[in-house]
């Protein structure tokens, strides 16, 4: 990585200086233009990459190019999954959408909305859990699906048949069994903060979320993007 496209207009927040020193075989400059332009096509001319948000894109570009000495040097595992957290508006659905073909095809994360599941709860019951858990595997492989739970926490809590259901803990609370024993990986975005998370889904969960995920955070100054 050259010192010239790290040193460009709105850029000087975007690495840490440890991180700017490191020599990686991709410019981030170049990646951040690359991205924004891919994100116009795809939301329209609105689409930005504001500055206070590089940060964060910088250690998702890190994570999906599976580039090694820049994830260390942000502190990101490239063995674990993304949980991405900010206000409402500040981009992360859209952000995570973008990352994707970034990925090797079998790494590449199938992005589901949190609220459909539950939906889905309420009409097949326990198979919607089976579905994104112990019967996510690509056909007759042992390899695991990624997937990327969008929204987690405006989920509704449903009943099926009776049965009260906290569905995406029970999903996560299996994916992370999955995660010790198959390396499965997921990707979470989520409004709430990490006593929020606590709150909603039991300190259980919670544990077990701060081995399966690197905490991604949205800088709480950023900008809504809706508007």
């Amino acid at each position: 990585m050259t010192d010239t496209p790290n040193n460009q207009p709105g850029q000087e927040g975007s690495m840490s200086m440890k991180t700017k020193a490191i020599q990686s075989p991709y410019d981030y400059y170049l990646l951040m233009q690359q991205l924004e332009e891919h994100g116009k096509n795809v939301y329209g001319e609105r689409f930005r990459i504001d500055d206070i948000d590089r940060p964060v894109v910088v250690k998702l570009l890190a994570y999906f190019l599976q580039d090694e000495k820049i994830a260390a040097a942000e502190g990101i595992d490239l063995h674990k999954g993304i949980l991405l957290t900010g206000k409402i508006g500040c981009g992360k659905t859209s952000l995570m959408t973008l990352m994707r073909p970034l990925a090797p095809e079998s790494y590449r994360a199938h992005m589901v909305s949190c609220r459909e599941i539950s939906f889905e709860f309420s009409r097949i019951g326990y198979d919607a859990i089976s579905r994104y858990s112990k019967n996510a595997f690509f056909p007759y492989t042992n390899v695991p699906r990624v997937h990327c739970f969008d929204d987690l926490g405006l989920e509704q809590s449903v009943n099926y048949w009776g049965n009260n259901c906290n569905v995406m803990g029970e999903i996560l609370l299996s994916r992370y069994d999955l995660f010790i024993s198959n390396k499965m990986i997921t990707h979470v975005t989520t409004n709430l903060n990490s006593e929020e998370l606590e709150e909603f889904y039991g300190n259980r969960l919670r544990s077990r979320m701060r081995a399966m995920f690197n905490l991604i955070a949205y800088n709480i100054n950023t900008a809504d993007k809706r508007n």
